[in-house]
């Protein structure tokens, strides 16, 4: 397997972002060698060296592999890297190499960043995902950015521009955030880690594990010993073969089109995040919120519904503790407090449980009314061909949550016939709450 060292200057601050969406379909994907070339730094001394000179020579993939590296202006005759031969691994990066918190905090201007926290698409294209989550995931998070840079910009560009080679606009500071994101990895020490080349390694759909790096100890260059990062393939690989990794089991087609810029054919990953909160006025809030937070949830709550999977344990609970009236309050008591989540995985009472079918109603049929759009028209405009590739992704995922408020009315309809009929929930007319009012909103 081929094991790299690599060391990239970024870009401009101020290149200018036009879309978030991360594409690898034009960069060669990372594929495995019997050899074991791999590039690692030189000193200032030994850069008049012919970079590709090696004893054993390098292999002819190594030589074209560079010379594409060279065409796309990512090294130069300057640069201080060269292939060179290690030890089996696969994409080795020393710790020197790589761009984690403890790197930006040793930094010249880490210690100044201290009190600081740690898509872009044009208008057109945003208004494709009009009604979803997607939409509101995009302009929360560059909302978060922007305010971000001004704060960054007052508190530390300002006070020490000589640390700044160049100005750092707002849409360079986009651009740099958007990159942090769609290329970092997290697994390691529960810290985002840049690493270089390593972000060219590609997603696929049929890796169902998500234990793909781990730190090693090992050679990080002539006379020195260090941390080594460690791509691992969770499938087995044979030469020649692209190596991927995945990206994330629970993420849904909406957290991939945000962070990476594609989406899967795999229905699974359709989902729709139904949010509910304990009202600050309720009289019970403490109580509440006590109940919930010992249940991992907390005043507010994001449960994610996806397709052909079942709903999610905690969201019945929750909304029947939400829905909590002074008729029920006696189960707030602290005598009940051991057992109570248990109890609310069953009806409470006809009252609360009205209460819990309207929530639901009242959440979906808002979710609905967004859209502009029915499954129909979207599926017809994806046979058609005719979007382009940020579009095709926008309608995908729209659609995909479409489905899934589909689903979610057929629970309700099954909920409404099965479950409160049981318990003697449904009134002599047939009558619930937890019937969408089909006429009164526009198809999905």
């Amino acid at each position: 397997m081929s094991t790299v060292f690599f060391s990239v200057s970024p870009p401009s601050p101020s290149f200018p972002p036009q879309f978030h969406f991360k594409s690898f379909k034009h960069l060669s994907p990372l594929k495995t060698t019997l050899k074991r070339p791999l590039f690692s730094t030189t000193t200032r001394s030994s850069l008049h060296v012919d970079p590709l000179e090696s004893d054993p020579p390098l292999p002819p993939s190594v030589r074209t592999f560079w010379k594409w590296l060279a065409e796309e202006g990512v090294v130069s005759s300057t640069c201080p890297v060269r292939p060179a031969y290690v030890p089996e691994g696969l994409c080795l990066v020393p710790r020197s190499l790589w761009i984690n918190p403890d790197t930006v905090a040793a930094s010249e201007i880490g210690y100044r960043c201290t009190d600081l926290k740690p898509w872009v698409a044009s208008e057109e294209e945003l208004a494709e995902i009009k009604g979803t989550l997607l939409l509101r995931m995009t302009r929360d998070m560059k909302e978060h950015v922007e305010s971000q840079y001004h704060k960054v910009k007052e508190e530390i560009i300002s006070r020490h521009e000589q640390l700044f080679p160049s100005s750092i606009t707002l849409d360079g500071f986009l651009w740099a955030f958007i990159m942090l994101r769609s290329r970092a990895f997290f697994h390691l020490r529960g810290q985002l880690v840049l690493l270089p080349l390593v972000d060219l390694i590609n997603h696929s759909a049929s890796i169902t594990r998500e234990d793909n790096a781990e730190e090693i100890n090992g050679p990080a260059g002539l006379f020195s010993w260090d941390l080594l990062f460690c791509l691992k393939s969770t499938m087995p690989v044979k030469e020649g073969e692209q190596v991927f990794i995945q990206y994330g089991l629970k993420k849904s087609n909406a957290d991939l089109a945000f962070y990476y810029g594609f989406v899967e054919p795999n229905t699974n990953r359709n989902s729709y995040t139904l949010t509910f909160n304990i009202s600050e006025s309720d009289p019970f809030h403490r109580e509440k919120l006590d109940i919930a937070a010992a249940n991992d949830l907390g005043e507010t709550a994001y449960l994610d519904i996806f397709m052909d999977r079942p709903l999610p344990p905690a969201i019945l609970p929750y909304l029947r503790l939400v829905a909590l009236q002074e008729t029920d309050a006696f189960l707030l008591e602290p005598v009940y407090k051991k057992s109570i989540w248990k109890t609310l995985e069953l009806p409470v009472s006809h009252v609360n449980e009205e209460l819990v079918c309207k929530m639901v109603i009242d959440a979906y049929e808002s979710a609905r009314s967004g859209y502009r759009t029915t499954v129909e028209q979207d599926e017809k405009l994806i046979q058609e061909g005719n979007l382009g590739y940020k579009l095709e992704i926008a309608v995908r995922v729209r659609v995909g949550e479409k489905r899934v408020l589909q689903q979610i009315e057929g629970i309700l309809e099954y909920y409404h016939e099965r479950r409160l009929k049981e318990p003697g929930l449904v009134g002599e007319e047939g009558e619930t709450y937890c019937q969408p009012k089909k006429d009164s909103i526009p198809t999905l």
